[in-house]
């Protein structure tokens, strides 16, 4: 059975989230931070308490990182190692724009050169273990032909690709044709991450690649935040019993929330973004109320109908 490594989402698998999820659905073998950046020479007060020990229950965590210059790795690695990591990932996968058109995330994929000189930097760090998150390229989905030998060359602990290119975001074909190249001639354990929403898609890819390491879930375990689960113990869970351990879920997420966030606008700001993905095979209308409320007690209101036994059809 592959290993299972929970994807990082900003905005959503912060540590909260984690912690609820591990106690309740589990079967994750290591949960990935969402990335901390420089942001004018400093760190964001956010990412820093996201990463705090104290902050975070989950037997296994990574931090990862991105970064386009050694000056920010050296920085943000430091950090890591200060606050007692000895493992990171690094991020060469964000698709977001603001982020690319500075050379972060798979940005930096078309510039094999800076990918050699950030590389290169991790020989200063030996107590200190790395893995890289990665696309096939930002504009073209064969950039990641220069960029492979570079990571063949320096000890990683995986790669985990998602064969998209930056430029499609999360949507569009998967170049499967190319992510077999790149597993032939990968040197390090090869970790697969996109478009797992069901314990068959696990076992699909499983079955079409044999030789992976694991499996990276995201967005499908935001959907369903028990698919680790279900595949580990080979069961899918019944409607009521999902949406029962749901309600408790968000319940937790929610008052956890609520316990610091100043006002109702901000909590709902917070919370009601979870729906774009949770359970998307809940009822339309039910879900459209849930989004639309603009008021706390509309919202929990909107939220336990959905939920109740009798709706779950």
């Amino acid at each position: 059975m592959m290993k299972l490594y929970a994807s990082p989402l900003q905005g959503f698998t912060e540590a909260p989230w984690r912690n609820i999820h591990h106690e309740l659905f589990g079967g994750i073998d290591a949960y990935y931070t969402p990335f901390v950046r420089v942001e004018k020479g400093e760190f964001r007060n956010k990412d820093i308490r996201d990463i705090e020990k104290e902050n975070n229950k989950v037997t296994c965590l990574i931090p990862q990182l991105i970064a386009s210059t050694p000056a920010e790795l050296e920085k943000l690695v430091g950090l890591f190692l200060e606050r007692g990591y000895r493992e990171a990932d690094i991020n060469m996968g964000c698709p977001f724009p603001l982020l690319t058109m500075r050379h972060k995330g798979s940005g930096i994929l078309p510039y094999p050169s800076e990918v050699k000189v950030l590389l290169n930097e991790l020989a200063h760090y030996p107590e200190m273990k790395f893995s890289v998150k990665m696309r096939l390229g930002w504009e073209y989905y064969d950039e990641w032909r220069q960029v492979l030998p570079l990571l063949n060359a320096v000890p990683l602990t995986r790669i985990i690709l998602h064969p998209r290119i930056g430029r499609q975001q999360y949507k569009g074909m998967v170049y499967k044709k190319e992510l077999r190249l790149f597993a032939e001639m990968c040197q390090h354990p090869l970790v697969y991450n996109g478009d797992l929403h069901t314990p068959d898609d696990i076992r699909r890819i499983e079955e079409e690649y044999p030789d992976l390491d694991g499996v990276m879930i995201g967005r499908g375990l935001l959907a369903n935040p028990a698919l680790a689960m279900e595949y580990r113990e080979g069961i899918v869970l019944p409607r009521e019993e999902l949406y029962a351990k749901v309600n408790v879920f968000h319940n937790r997420l929610f008052y956890h929330y609520e316990s610091y966030l100043q006002g109702g606008t901000q909590l709902l700001s917070k919370i009601k973004p979870y729906w774009e993905y949770l359970l998307p095979d809940m009822d339309k209308k039910l879900k459209k109320a849930i989004l639309k409320a603009s008021h706390v007690d509309k919202y929990l209101e909107a939220v336990g109908i959905a939920l109740m036994s009798k709706n779950i059809l």
